[in-house]
């Protein structure tokens, strides 16, 4: 009903009469390294004739701008030219934008600068993409879910479609880093996996983004911790002149944000979101439901030209309930015999100091982020006894990070250097009934550590060969107190090196080397035995390591067009692997609850190799697409040493990815997707059946003597979007409707067991043997076609 009332709603508006169409853009142009303003800067609306100048104070304005999403190049004598990402501007607030261009020493007729308009870091030439919020605002299937979007990108693969870890380059989901305006998001998603990424839902809200720096190789050496990707969140600049408010009813939420000025120096940006969720949840009959809430602010003080303090904080409330009135099917008694019931909630803030002195600058960065993470099961879901409990898990992890970066640019090269200091707090309070070899146990201890981490690193860059050849080198040495095994940092001494040669106008080869580490999770760092001792301390744990090789070339067929081929070949060691079933951890993670709560040993190996195709395109016309092909292999050793495929070696990932616009602020998208067969553990019914074995896990036990011994059928799916927005006197309206698997096709899940049950509902033992349950398999699908609809209104 509610699809249909939008859809009415949609066609009444197309006969509204448009009373505003203009929008105005406002700007700064400044130094990057000293903040100066820059006068007599050219800018111009990119792909047009609509141009400007900036006045003595740098200061530049467009009118007459119609809305929508625009870019700006940005050319001035002395510095190199710049092409920004896409700005979105409206006719009913005032649209700012602040624009920092780079020093170059190299000499340029003002008549030949050309600016590129896709990213470009001497640092990381190869494996970087940048996205802009045009992508994230109008990508089909997505719902303006960032994490959602990124599945348009080569090498990122996925699992389940309801869900959002990062698969990147055949890597696990705990080796991605995020940082919103250089302050560490350590939490992405709502319902996090703890001590991974993944999650169904983003908790950033896109209203915010500017842009991302995604990086899926040469990461720069300021950003460790970090195995197979690095995200860069930029947010918008705070409209320091009028406030506006925007209010959102996306397919899963409702939001509402302020962007305005506070004081004569200081504007922010806020705002809040809640789920509805449950009660979608509850009227379709699901077995789960969960309720999110979010928050997100960002504000910016300019106490003069040479200081500037940013202050940020984002934070989620979580909560997932069972659906236990429902009328039982197979599907949901069985994910009700084994889901449990977990609240979560985490923030992050922090704030970033900029101080500039005459040709460089340093940032002092200090932050605070806090997950706490609570999950628990009952037998039956019946709490009326705590006799019924199976297992009851409270945690928190508490991190303080205080981190200095200086930036300079002493003629021909770019420095960055820096330092970072950390101290973590893990607790944990566990108690666990588990079915081993030799029947079932009871697992119970509480955990408390203590952490400090420490690290240096910095980074040469330059370019030589009158520009045609740039070369950049880099290194990193972190440690911490946790054992022998981790606080000597020349253990962790990571370099890394790039290159890029342009062999012909528009053809670049491009190339790069690093050695990088990785933390294992605080989760394996705090695990104890029922005795109370660090169990993972004394086996040694250390940072895990992965050497990265990458090679490729990027071809500019045009200004708006460009295509890359790089291969990859990313080689692991010191692999954490699970004493209990002999699995990598890098195979895990992409499941709700907890990762690394066990005993490890750092013992294990892996390779994740192969090659990406990307061809893009950023028209002015209109037409935007995106096809990216990885193919990709993935495969890590077992506690005995045997290298078998990876949760992720699905072999051929393909997205489609097309976005148009149209006149009277139509716009339309449309994205399809392929990956390979992913593999999956058989289950092993002999000891699923045993009586005691299932009462403590409620499901089916997998049979790791034949981990990842089976895949499933490859998967495709088709997402479509319509957007139309509609400009009046005082505010904007918009409208998206989206469908998500638009040709509904059905992916086949991992075979399950479930209990037999009489006509009373109870579970039937076998005749012969009354120590086990009666089991049949159950065979379930994926997919159903899901339309949403989304109104933007902005006042």
């Amino acid at each position: 009903m509610r699809y249909l009332l939008a859809g009415v709603l949609l066609v009444c508006f197309s006969g509204f009469s448009v009373l505003a169409q203009d929008a105005t853009l406002s700007g700064i142009i400044k130094d990057a390294y000293t903040n100066e303003a820059l006068p007599f800067t050219n800018i111009v609306v990119y792909q047009t004739n609509n141009g400007t100048t900036s006045d003595v104070d740098g200061r530049f304005s467009f009118d007459n701008l119609e809305p929508g999403f625009v870019r700006l190049q940005v050319s001035s004598l002395g510095f190199k030219p710049l092409v920004t990402e896409e700005i979105l501007i409206s006719s009913v607030r005032s649209n700012y934008v602040e624009v920092a261009l780079k020093p170059t020493t190299k000499e340029l007729d003002e008549v030949r600068i050309v600016a590129s308009p896709f990213a470009q870091k001497i640092e990381s030439p190869v494996s970087l993409q940048r996205i802009g919020v045009d992508i994230i605002e109008r990508s089909a299937g997505t719902a303006r879910d960032f994490a959602k979007v990124l599945q348009s990108f080569p090498g990122v693969g996925s699992t389940t479609s309801f869900r959002n870890d990062l698969i990147v380059r055949g890597g696990g989901p705990s080796e991605n880093r995020f940082f919103l305006d250089g302050i560490e998001i350590p939490v992405l998603n709502h319902f996090s996996t703890q001590g991974a990424s993944g999650g169904p839902v983003s908790l950033l809200n896109v209203d915010f983004i500017r842009e991302v720096d995604f990086y899926s190789g040469a990461f720069p050496a300021s950003r460790g911790n970090a195995l197979s990707s690095v995200f860069e969140f930029k947010q918008i600049d705070a409209n320091p002149d009028k406030s506006n408010f925007k209010a959102t009813l996306g397919a899963s939420e409702v939001s509402l944000s302020v962007n305005t000025p506070i004081t004569e120096k200081t504007s922010g940006i806020f705002s809040v979101r809640r789920s509805y969720l449950k009660f979608l949840f509850d009227q379709i009959g699901l077995p789960f439901l969960p309720t999110y809430n979010d928050f997100q602010f960002v504000t910016k003080t300019r106490f003069d030209r040479r200081n500037e303090l940013t202050v940020l904080g984002v934070g989620a409330i979580d909560q997932f309930d069972l659906n236990t009135g429902l009328e039982p099917t197979e599907e949901s008694r069985y994910i009700l015999s084994y889901l449990p019931v977990l609240e979560q909630w985490n923030y992050t803030l922090g704030a970033s100091y900029k101080h500039f002195l005459s040709s460089s600058y340093y940032v002092l960065s200090l932050s605070r982020s806090h997950l706490y993470n609570t999950i628990y099961k009952y037998r039956d879901n019946d709490e009326s006894s705590r006799d019924n409990l199976i297992s009851d898990y409270k945690s928190d992890e508490i991190e303080n990070k205080l981190r200095m970066e200086y930036f300079a640019n002493p003629g021909e090269w770019t420095l960055s250097t820096g330092t970072n200091l950390e101290y973590a707090e893990y607790y944990n309070e566990t108690l666990s009934n588990v079915f081993r070899e030799s029947g079932s146990s009871l697992i119970a201890y509480n955990s408390s550590l203590g952490l400090f981490k420490w690290g240096v690193f910095g980074s040469l860059s330059r370019s030589l060969m009158d520009e045609r050849l740039s070369v950049s080198a880099g290194v990193r040495l972190d440690a911490n107190n946790y054992g022998p095994s981790m606080n000597n940092p020349l253990d962790q001494f990571s370099p890394r090196l790039s290159a890029s040669l342009r062999i012909l106008p528009q053809v670049s080869f491009n190339a790069s080397t690093g050695r990088y580490y990785q933390l294992p999770a605080y989760t394996s760092l705090g695990y104890r035995d029922n005795e109370g001792y660090l169990v993972n301390r004394q086996n040694s744990l250390q940072y895990i390591s992965a050497d990265h090789y990458i090679a490729g070339f990027e071809w500019n067929i045009n200004n708006y067009t460009r295509a890359t081929i790089e291969g990859f070949n990313k080689r692991y060691a010191d692999y954490p692997v699970s004493v209990v079933d002999g699995v990598s951890l890098a195979s895990k993670g992409a499941d709700f609850g907890v990762l690394g709560d066990e005993e490890v040993l750092s013992i294990g190996k892996g390779q994740s190799y192969g090659a990406e195709f990307l061809i893009q395109q950023r028209s002015p016309k209109g037409l935007s697409y995106i096809l990216a092909y990885t193919w990709v292999n993935s495969e890590f050793t077992d506690l005995e040493g045997k290298s078998v495929p990876s949760s992720w070696d699905s072999g051929h990932l393909l997205t489609l990815t097309l976005n148009k616009t149209f006149g009277n602020n139509w716009a339309a998208g449309v994205k399809w997707r392929y990956i390979g067969a992913l593999p999956y553990t058989p289950y092993d019914r002999e000891r699923s059946e045993l009586v005691e074995a299932w009462d403590v896990r409620g499901r089916e036990y997998l049979d790791f003597d034949r981990y990842n011994g089976a895949r499933l059928e490859p998967f495709h799916q088709l997402d479509l979007r319509v957007d139309k927005s509609y400009y009046f006197e005082k505010f904007s309206l918009g409208f998206y409707f989206d469908i998500q698997n638009a040709y509904g096709f059905q992916s086949s899940d991992a075979p399950r067991l479930i209990q037999v049950r009489d006509e009373n509902g109870q579970p039937q033992l076998q005749g012969t043997e009354p120590e086990r349950y009666e089991l049949d398999e159950l065979q379930t699908t994926s997919g159903t076609v899901l339309p949403s609809i989304g109104v933007i209104l902005e006042f």
